[in-house]
């Protein structure tokens, strides 16, 4: 089975810039795509220095879909957004100030990557951490899935004035361009031992789960386009997080919105906005805030899968939910709302 393969290189432009990403890029670009992916055959999407969170939020879904091995490779600068203190990629128009408009959100590499079979997808990262950052990742291990390997380094701020070298990555690169890929561990331990000379920071290490994880049977019968079974088998352990812990529970909305992406995958739009919705109403009417990371997630994701309803009457009849939960939730895209009220005027036309 093909693999896919993709890599991120991304630092903002100018003074701010804490690592040269992008010099990583010629490196890897060198190692034949089956050995990156460690499969005999893979595709390959680079980004180099990109510019806008949802260029790259498009990328990351599409990769995500794939059926096959997933590698991602990712090298760039964290910084925090000043008002809920989560860590961002930063991109190239990328500020302190305005990190939470013009940064990657690391959290949607999670929410993207989550129904992914355990075992197929694996991370390496070499990533520089500003000050802020620094200091909460010290506490705070940062969260790219469950169900992903996971392995790198995440290195302090380097000093004053001096921009830092994406050693760890390129040491990766420089292993695979031999046309060899051990083992992703031994991989690892190599690329560390190439940088031994240095302080590697924080040294990322995380094996995927195994198969027996309930997610791993319903990505299976996604695979093998059993959506039905799919569902069924979510709506199980969703009635069971009900029972156990109550319906506004994360164990409970966590399968909800499992339940959403598998409408998704089955080509239900419909079913998958109106499920994004109740999972937002449900984490609103519980205190959750407008601007939490789990809210603004299912509203986007609701306010997606609306733009793909064929039927007018049922695009209208949710649109018009969609309008009032936008105006309480407006996401980080400017004009969000805007845009639900611009197309329910066009589909008011539409029969």
């Amino acid at each position: 089975m093909p693999g896919t393969v993709l890599l991120v290189a991304a630092a903002p432009v100018g003074k701010g810039r804490l690592v040269d990403a992008a010099t990583v890029l010629p490196v890897l670009a060198a190692v034949a795509p089956g050995v990156l992916a460690g499969t005999d055959t893979a595709n390959v999407v680079e980004l180099a220095d990109p510019v806008e969170p949802q260029a790259v939020l498009t990328r990351l879904r599409a990769a995500a879909g794939t059926v096959g091995p997933l590698t991602v490779f990712v090298t760039g600068q964290l910084l925090l957004d000043r008002r809920q203190r989560l860590p961002h990629l930063a991109l190239a128009r990328t500020t302190p100030a305005t990190v939470r408009y013009t940064g990657f959100p690391w959290h949607w590499f999670r929410e993207e990557l989550r129904l992914r079979a355990p075992g197929t997808t694996t991370f390496h990262l070499d990533l520089h951490a500003d000050a802020e950052s620094w200091e909460q990742l010290r506490g705070t291990p940062l969260d790219s899935g469950r169900n992903c390997a996971v392995y790198g380094r995440i290195a302090p701020p380097p000093h004053r004035r001096t921009v830092a070298d994406p050693s760890y990555m390129k040491a990766v690169a420089t292993i695979l361009r031999s046309g060899h890929r051990p083992p992703v561990e031994q991989l690892h331990q190599q690329a560390l031992s190439r940088i031994a000379g240095e302080a590697p920071g924080i040294v990322l290490a995380a094996r995927a789960p195994g198969v027996s994880d309930p997610h791993a049977a319903i990505s299976a019968a996604v695979q093998a386009g059993r959506h039905a079974d799919a569902d069924a088998l979510a709506a199980r352990w969703e009635q069971a997080a009900v029972r156990a812990h109550g319906a506004a529970s994360e164990e409970a909305l966590h399968w909800t919105e499992v339940r959403a992406d598998l409408a998704m995958f089955a080509g239900d739009a419909a079913r998958s906005c109106r499920t994004w919705l109740a999972v937002a109403s449900a984490r609103l009417a519980a205190g959750q805030a407008p601007d939490a990371p789990a809210v603004e997630a299912a509203v986007d994701r609701a306010h997606h899968q609306w733009g793909e309803i064929g039927d007018p009457a049922r695009a209208r009849e949710l649109g018009a939910v969609l309008a009032e939960v936008r105006g309480r939730v407006p996401g980080r895209r400017v004009g969000a709302l805007d845009h639900v009220q611009r197309q329910l005027r066009q589909l008011q036309t539409q029969h």
